[in-house]
Order: C-alpha cells, then sequence, then structure tokens
C-alpha cells in the first residue's frame, strides 16, 4: 500500500492508502475542517524526518521546493531528478546534483 504526505492548511498527515481517494477520506475522516493544499504519493514505503529541517539541530537546512517536485516527478530517481532540476531552474549539472542530494539526504 503506498504511503502518501497530506499538507492541509493545519498539518502535515503521513498515511498508508490504496490511492488518493482513500488518501483525501482519511483527512476529511480525521480533520473535517482542514483544507488539503498538496497531497504527494511518496516513492518508497518509508518516512524519514529531518531534525535540521525542523530546526531542532544547529545546522541550517534550506528544504528547496522545486527539488522535492523534482524527486516526486521522478519517483525518487536521482538521475531523472537531477535532470529535471537542471531543466526547470536553468542550473549546471554539478549544482542541481548537489541539491537533488541534499533533498534526497533531507527525507526524501
Amino acid at each position: 500500500m503506498p504511503l502518501f504526505e497530506i499538507e492541509t492548511d493545519a498539518h502535515i498527515i503521513i498515511t498508508w492508502a490504496a490511492d488518493e481517494s482513500s488518501a483525501g477520506n482519511v483527512v476529511r475522516e480525521a480533520y473535517p475542517g482542514d483544507r488539503v493544499i498538496r497531497m504527494t504519493k511518496r516513492p518508497r514505503d518509508t518516512w524519514v524526518i529531518s531534525k535540521g529541517a525542523l530546526g531542532l539541530s544547529a545546522k541550517k537546512v534550506d528544504v528547496c521546493a522545486t527539488a522535492r517536485d523534482c524527486l516526486s516527478k521522478s519517483s525518487g530517481d536521482k538521475v531523472h531528478a537531477i535532470r529535471l532540476y537542471m531543466h526547470e531552474t536553468g542550473t549546471d549539472l554539478e549544482h542541481a546534483r548537489k541539491v537533488i542530494e541534499s533533498n534526497m539526504v533531507m527525507g526524501w
């Protein structure tokens, strides 16, 4: 069963569901007043939360929405995500590799 990341106006929910419709039902049942802002089907069946991304470590982490979007579009395929990032941002290969790899470490 796929793992979904669902962001609402008040929560971030991680849940297993058969499909997007079922994942949406989980939100409606648990938080009927919340509006779904973003729903992402995770490419793997585990979830990792970076303490740095939450501000719980001394290191500052810059979460890049474009890189995470490229990783999502590529289903976690690093090489494809790097190509997508280069295409969408116009950056060179080395910069794109660093951004994608750092976002993979932060919980992808």
